[in-house]
């Protein structure tokens, strides 16, 4: 008995070997697509994020402690140098104004006659992005009166391996999270020496000033921005898919497929643009490139082991317990 069961497990264990070799030995289908080599302009982008943010930003400071009498302007409002911002009483002008309110209101016109309030003024032309007061509030010397930028750019984080590629008067486009419908154009006018390192990452903030500044700008909003690094009209262009490597290890596409077997063509490639690639040498205007369809997905046999008990056919409603 011991060895009709030993032979039934050989022979289980042979079977099962052969349809596992029969299933990895069969050759999978190989679909290609096809691309004619075009002449198109291509250019090679550095894709990073930034925020908005003032060019220069410049806090505003009462001089004295006192009291905010009377505010003149409000967030987002556009500002001169020298403008009036504010109406502000000294701590000495409130003690004397207080006691006067209480003396009538002869006596306390009087006094706000002689004694003039402080002017708080614009030290630029710009907007009013923060507004940290409001009128009657006390406050002392150190108290943020207002905040104004006098333009608003794009800050963009640039990682180490790619600042060497931005260059001053690049091109840039902008697309803000708020507003992804709104795309803004630009130009590279300034990157920084000191790198910034977060994380063990290296980042050079890379600053971007609008060709227009839009209405709906605001500081710190985010924004997905692509600097353009290079670009080359004329460019011979095939997909990036096409690209691969020969038997020998060198850059190299598909010509065509002879009794399914691949002719290769050695290249060079210059710019990349995501999808396309630039062919510097060894393709002409119209050759035809083939690679393999990613997207093709040949239908595969179920197979089964014959010496595998297989569960019988039964009749639709078959197997139903009844109670």
């Amino acid at each position: 008995m011991k060895k009709i069961l030993i032979a039934v497990l050989v022979l289980a264990i042979l079977g099962g070997g052969g349809y596992y070799w029969k299933k990895t030995s069969a050759k999978k289908e190989v679909r290609y697509a096809s691309f004619d080599v075009i002449s198109k302009t291509i250019s090679e982008f550095v894709e990073t994020t930034g925020a908005v943010a003032p060019l220069n930003r410049v806090e505003i400071d009462p001089s004295s402690s006192g009291r905010i009498e009377q505010i003149l302007v409000a967030e987002g409002d556009t500002v001169k140098a020298g403008q009036v911002l504010a109406l502000m009483s000294s701590t000495d002008r409130v003690a004397i104004l207080d006691a006067a309110r209480a003396m009538g209101d002869d006596q306390y016109k009087h006094w706000q006659d002689t004694y003039k309030p402080m002017k708080i003024l614009s030290p630029l032309d710009g907007t009013i992005i923060l507004k940290n007061v409001v009128e009657g509030q006390t406050v002392s010397q150190s108290t943020v009166l207002f905040a104004l930028s006098d333009k608003l750019i794009l800050e963009a984080n640039v990682d180490e391996s790619d600042v060497g590629k931005v260059k001053e008067g690049q091109a840039a486009s902008i697309i803000l999270d708020s507003y992804p419908d709104k795309p803004v154009s630009g130009k590279v006018f300034q990157i920084l020496d000191e790198g910034t390192n977060q994380s063990n990452v290296i980042t050079y903030s890379v600053k971007i000033r609008p060709d227009h500044i839009p209405s709906f700008f605001k500081s710190q909003m985010t924004a997905n921005i692509k600097i353009e690094v290079a670009k080359k009209p004329n460019a011979l262009l095939i997909p990036t898919a096409a690209v691969t490597m020969d038997p020998s290890g060198r850059t190299a596409v598909i010509t065509e497929v002879t009794d399914t077997k691949p002719v290769y063509q050695k290249i060079e490639t210059g710019l990349d643009q995501g999808d396309m690639v630039q062919v510097t040498k060894g393709l002409d205007e119209g050759d035809t490139v083939m690679y393999v369809d990613k997207n093709y997905k040949p239908q595969q046999a179920q197979g089964s082991n014959p010496l595998m008990p297989t569960r019988p056919n039964m009749p639709r409603g078959a197997g139903r317990a009844v109670h």
